[in-house]
Formats: structure tokens, sequence, C-alpha cells
């Protein structure tokens, strides 16, 4: 008999087997990519040829795809004005080799989340609300973002004809005050579309609105996305991202992201331009209005001549015809035009012989009995600079003479002559006037910042700076000066009170972008009255292409006051409204049946 010590036990295996063999057998696919991703073992049910219309364009999942050449024959079909993305190209070089002027290598990295080993993260987001795509509303809430990122947009009829599409799913993000679509990312479920044998799933169109206020919409779409490919028992969930997109790759590896040797071809066509065209030289150096402005005019086939990147100049020239910009300054208004608009005192003057309303406004003297007078009769007064931009100097509210001898220091710095005028409560409007019409209106609202219980009221303005940097090209930062004090002590606030969670404050009284401020489309609804006013101000004035300031009370009211007349709008505030068309039409008429 043996004894127990020698006899031969079953041998156990290790509860942690299966979960091992899983991540060994997850290793080997990422280091053999074109075994199992670029060109998948298939199964007998696996679709062939895939090809899904995203509304946007169509993604061709080159792993379907059995020859190079029917590959770039799908390529060759691309609708105009779409982007088509070849995505999981295995050997790329080899597709390249074979139509060199037609197609380019993408510059993105592709990342991927290993589903199984994700876990999800269950604090939800005060104030924002995501969940599915249910309505044609939301379809143009995706759009709106969409093209205040710069993305191509979808097309009008896509979501009432592909909503049922099970492989696709559209998530948003809603801001729950305003009720406005300010984020989106869509999902597609490989094995619903075409029996992927990976049972792998894509993320695209991951795009938050640049007037977000909120910190973590793009961190919190990602995560519901995740979340619902992993309820599906999906094993991994693919993204391509721009290589320099600094941000977004931050983000992604946060998440535990892990890059792949992924490739991703496309087709040469406008909309991919910069991305495989030698660049203009300094382009990099421009900014973002000089920039909207310079890419339209190169997409008609107009010589671009970066004359000062810094600056924003640039000289256009097509057919015989050369025009000197600066922005949206450009040779066609004229000296005389600009100095009205330069100085808001004049301009005031020149609108309000053309029947206008206009705020009760004088110029500040020695004479402090006229300033307290005047402070006196309308209890609260604007203070700003006679000469200037982008929002420099100017204090808004200002209810005391202390208060006042603080502003009109705070505006000399700016220009020596400074002007006392009437508050008007209200919304900011500015309303672009290109070629005495209306091409775009916007309601220009103060920068505000939302507690989340622990972080000083300083700390959460860095961060909302830090957001509208990245979102403006660096155009928009929130000062933390003495009117950002005089706002905050108004309301009973300092820099280090910590605000409690979800509470929203205005950190500054000025709506201006450069300051903070963010701008949102009412071109749609804005009342007629206020247009044919803004038109008659740029004609006044005798001014092609202008922004007119109003204060209303309501953008789909009448009522209104003159503020001052902008000789440079940015253009690029006012996507999706096609500005920067308008302005090309202008310059170069006989370009529009080519844009």
């Amino acid at each position: 008999m043996k004894k127990v010590g020698d006899a031969t036990l079953p041998r156990q295996r290790s509860k942690g087997t299966k979960a091992v063999t899983h991540r060994l057998k997850q290793l080997r696919t990422r280091a053999q990519p074109g075994r199992h991703v670029g060109r998948p073992e298939t199964s007998g049910t696996q679709k062939k040829d895939v090809v899904l219309d995203c509304g946007w364009g169509r993604l061709v999942f080159a792993q379907t795809f059995s020859d190079h050449e029917t590959l770039l024959s799908e390529l060759r079909d691309e609708a105009p004005s779409s982007r088509d993305i070849a995505f999981y190209v295995r050997d790329p070089h080899v597709l390249l080799s074979r139509a060199p002027q037609e197609i380019f290598l993408d510059p993105s990295h592709t990342f991927r989340l290993n589903l199984s080993t994700y876990r999800a993260k269950p604090r939800r987001m005060r104030g924002i609300t995501i969940r599915r795509l249910a309505t044609e509303a939301d379809a143009e809430g995706i759009n709106h973002v969409y093209a205040a990122c710069g993305m191509v947009q979808i097309r009008s009829d896509f979501f009432s004809s592909e909503r049922d599409n099970r492989s696709l799913t559209y998530f948003v993000a809603q801001d729950d005050a305003s009720g406005e679509i300010v984020g989106t990312v869509t999902g597609i479920d490989h094995q619903r579309l075409f029996d992927d044998p990976d049972r792998a799933a894509s993320l695209w169109c991951l795009a938050v609105h640049p007037h977000a206020r909120q910190p973590g919409i793009g961190e919190k779409l990602l995560c519901k996305l995740a979340e619902h490919f992993q309820a599906r028992g999906l094993s991994y969930v693919d993204l391509s991202v721009m290589h320099d997109n600094e941000l977004a790759i931050k983000l992604y590896e946060k998440l535990n992201f892990q890059r792949m040797s992924l490739f991703t071809v496309k087709r040469k066509n406008a909309i991919n331009e910069k991305f495989f065209a030698m660049p203009h030289q300094s382009y990099d150096a421009l900014n973002p209005y000089a920039r909207l402005i310079v890419d339209e005019a190169t997409r008609r086939g107009i010589h671009v001549d970066i004359t000062d990147a810094g600056g924003g100049f640039f000289r256009l020239t097509h057919g015989g015809r050369s025009i000197h910009c600066r922005e949206s300054l450009s040779e066609l208004t004229s000296g005389v035009a600009m100095s009205i608009s330069d100085d808001k005192a004049i301009a005031r003057r020149i609108v309000s012989s053309a029947g206008l309303a206009v705020p009760e406004q004088i110029e500040v003297g020695e004479d402090r009995t006229a300033l307290q007078a005047f402070l006196e009769k309308h209890r609260k007064v604007v203070v700003k600079p006679a000469r200037g931009e982008q929002g420099r100097g100017i204090s808004i509210g200002i209810t005391t003479m202390e208060g006042l001898d603080a502003a009109i220091a705070s505006a000399r710095q700016v220009c020596d002559r400074v002007l006392l005028e009437a508050c008007f409560e209200g919304q900011d409007l500015r309303l672009v006037i290109i070629d005495y019409a209306l091409v775009a209106a916007a309601v220009r609202r103060p920068p505000a910042v939302i507690g989340d219980g622990h972080s000083t009221i300083a700390c959460l303005i860095e961060r909302q700076s830090r957001r509208r940097q990245a979102a403006t090209g660096g155009e928009s930062r929130i000062p933390i000066d003495a009117e950002t004090e005089r706002c905050l002590g108004g309301q009973g606030l300092n820099l280090e009170t910590v605000l409690d969670e979800g509470r929203e404050i205005t950190v500054r009284k000025a709506a201006n972008l450069h300051t903070g401020g963010s701008i949102h489309d009412v071109t749609d609804t804005v009342h007629s009255d206020l247009v044919a006013a803004a038109c008659r101000a740029a004609r006044a004035i005798d001014i092609p292409v202008v922004g007119i300031d109003f204060m209303v009370r309501d953008p789909s009211q009448p009522d209104y006051v003159f503020i001052e007349a902008n000789e440079r709008p940015g253009l690029a505030n006012h996507e999706p409204q096609p500005t920067a068309a308008r302005f090309v039409d202008l310059l170069f008429p006989g370009t529009r049946t080519m844009a």
C-alpha cells in the first residue's frame, strides 16, 4: 500500500491559468498585428470587401479585402466633399506603390484598449448627460460640434437613413443647463458589421465643442463607449489619432490605450491636402484667423504668399488680381473706414447719425464732478479705452467712484483717451457683415468656471484657460487681474475660494473671446431688425467686412444698443457659418463656382 505522501494526486489547474493564457494570446496578437488584425483568419461567415458609410465619408475595412487592386478601386469611388478612410491596411508600402499619385499614408497613430482588462469608472459628471443619439436635434448638434472642431460634417440625410444600423453607435454629451450637444463619439461594432473573428470594435470622431464649460467630457464619452462595447462581449476597441494631437494621446494613454503598429491610408483630395501637399512657407506660424482664409483660398486655386506669419499677413493672387490681407482685414477696407472703426467714440457718432440706437457716452476728463454725475445718473457704467481691441482695458458694471478710478487707470494702460458709457444689461451679440450682408451672428458669453468641491477658483480658472487655449490655438485665455478680482468680489468670492461641486460662476464680465469668453451661434434665430441695423452700420462706416457688436436682451428680439465696430473680425470663431468662403467670394468673385 502506498503512503498518502506517495500517492499520485490529480494535478490541479491554477485558477489564473485562463486569464494568463488570454493575456499571452493578446500579447502575441499585438506582436503580430498582420496575422490577426492586418489580415485576420477568415471564417465561413465573415463578409468580404466591407465598406461602411459614416455620413462624412466611408470606412473601408482593408483586412476584409483579398487584394490591393480591389481596395484601390473602392478608394477611387470616394464621393465629392467626403473623406474615406482605409483602416487596418497591411503592407501599406505595397499599396502606396500601386497608386502613389492618388493615395497617401495618413500620419496618424493607432491605439487599442483591451476590453478584457478595462475597468469602468463609476463617477458621474455633474451638469453633463452622456446618452445615445435620439433625435434629429441631436444629429444637428453633432454637426455643430464637428464644425466647431474643423471636422467634416455629416450629410443631412444620413441619420434618418442609417440610424437603425446596429453596427453604428452614437453617444452625445448634453449640457444639462443649456440643452446643447457639446460632445460626441461614434463606435463601430466589427462583429455585427462583418462577423469579425477578432470580435473587435473601433472608435471614431471623438469631439468636444471648444466652448464646452465642463472639463473631462471627452474622457466620459470614451469610457461610456468602452463600457458599451465591453457589455457586448467584444475584445478590444481601436482608434486612430493624428500623431501631433498631444492632448488626445495623453488622454488615451491615461485610459490605458496601447499604441499599435497599424496603418491608415486615405485618398488625396482637397480635404486631406494639408497632410500630403507641401505646406505654405510659415503656414504653421499663422493664427487660426489667418489660416482659415489661407485654407479657403488654397482650395480654390488662389496663390497664397504669406508675407508676415506672426502678424497674420498674406497676399492672395488670382487672374491678375492681387490683394494684401491681415486676417479678415483687406485692402478693400479703406483707411477712413478703418479709422472710424478703430475709434469707438467716432464709430458711435457715425452709426448714431445713421439711425442706430447708441448708449449715452462721455469722455473722461479732469472734471470728477461730471464723472460722478454720469455714474449717479446711470448707476452702472462701462469703462473702455477709446482705441483698442481684444477686450483689453474694458471694465463692465462699475458702480462706485473707487471702482471707476481703478477702471480708468486700467483703460489708460491701453489708450490715453478713456470713455464712460451707460451699461446696458443683456447679451453681447456679434454680427459678421461681409459685402453688406449678414454671414454669421453669435452671442458671446463671459468666461465661467464650474466648481468641483475641492479646487480654488484660481485653480479652476487656470484649468479652463488651458482648455480655451487648446481649443483656440492659443488665442483665448482668462486673465487673472484686477478685473477678474473685481468680478469675483462682487459675488462675495476671491481667488482662494473653493466652489461647491456643480456651482457655476462668472469670473469676468466682458465676453471677449481673447479674455476667455465663448461664442454661441444664433445665425438662424437672430431678429431681422438686428440684421438690418448691423448692415446699416456697415454702410454708414462704408466698410465691406466688419464685426458689429450689439448689446441685446435676446437675439431673437429687436431691442439693442450699438457697442462698437471691429474692422478685423475673427472669422474662425463662427464656423459652421461660411465666413471664410464669403470673404474670399468678396475678394475674388470669379472663384465662387470653384469653391
